[in-house]
C-alpha cells in the first residue's frame, strides 16, 4: 500500500518544508497535479516547478497531467524529474504513442479515467501501463468528496489488471481520507492519492501511517 500526497493541497509559501515533512512522514510518492485551464477548469504548475520540487525531495514524483494534448509536454516533464507521468485517455487522440514516449524516457507510464469514462477504454493500452489511475472526483479542484460509484470502477480495473498478468499499480485519486481508504483498498486499489486528507492534519507522518494501516485492513 502506497500513499501519494497531492501537493495541490500544500502550503506553497513553505513548499520545501512541506516536502520535507512528507518525506520524513513516509510518503511513497509526491503527487503533482498539472492543470492547463482547458482539460480542467483550473491552472496549476508547469515543468519548472516540477524541477524545483525534484531538487527539494528524494521521494519519486508522481506527475498527473490533466492537460489537453499531453504529447506536447512529455519531454519537458520527463527532463524536469518525473518518475511517473500519467495522462488521461480523454485528453489525446494518440494515447498509445504518448505512453510509449513516456516509457522512452525510462519512466513509468500511467493512464487515467475521469469518473464518467468507462473502464473498457483502458483495454487498448493495458499492456503498456505501469499505473492505472481511477479518478474518484471530477478533476480540477482539491477538497472534493469521494464519488461512491468509483468503487465499482476500481473493482472492474482490478479484474482487468489481474487478467493481464502484469504488475500494474492501481491508484485512486479524489476525496481519499482515513475514513474511506479501507473501502478503496478492499475494491482493489493499492496506491492512494490524498490531498486535504493529509495536509489538513497537524502531523503528516501520523496521518500517512494511519492511511496505510486502514488500507491494509481493507485487504
Amino acid at each position: 500500500m502506497k500513499i501519494s500526497p497531492s501537493i495541490l493541497s500544500a502550503d506553497f509559501t513553505k513548499l520545501t518544508g512541506e516536502l520535507a515533512a512528507l518525506e520524513k512522514g513516509g510518503a511513497d510518492y509526491i503527487h503533482v497535479d498539472v492543470m492547463d485551464g482547458r482539460f480542467v477548469p483550473n491552472i496549476t504548475i508547469g515543468p519548472s516547478i516540477v524541477e524545483a520540487i525534484k531538487r527539494a525531495t528524494t521521494v519519486p514524483l508522481d506527475v498527473h497531467l490533466m492537460i489537453e494534448e499531453p504529447e506536447r509536454y512529455i519531454d519537458d516533464f520527463a527532463k524536469a524529474g518525473s518518475s511517473i507521468i500519467t495522462v488521461h485517455v480523454e485528453a489525446t487522440r494518440h494515447l498509445h504513442k504518448v505512453m510509449q514516449a513516456i516509457k522512452g524516457h525510462g519512466l513509468k507510464a500511467g493512464v487515467t479515467l475521469n469518473p464518467g469514462t468507462p473502464a473498457v477504454m483502458l483495454e487498448p493500452v493495458i499492456d503498456d501501463a505501469d499505473l492505472i489511475l481511477v479518478m474518484s472526483v471530477n478533476p480540477g479542484f482539491s477538497g472534493q468528496g469521494f464519488i461512491p460509484s468509483s468503487l465499482r470502477k476500481i473493482r472492474e480495473v482490478r479484474k482487468m489488471i489481474d487478467a493481464s498478468g502484469r504488475k500494474i499499480e492501481l491508484q485512486v485519486d479524489g476525496g481519499i481520507k482515513t475514513s474511506n481508504i479501507k473501502e478503496a483498498a478492499a475494491a482493489g486499489a493499492d496506491v492512494f492519492v490524498s490531498g486535504s486528507g493529509v495536509f489538513s492534519t497537524p502531523d503528516y507522518g501520523k496521518t500517512i501511517a494511519e492511511l496505510k494501516k486502514q488500507a491494509l485492513s481493507g485487504r
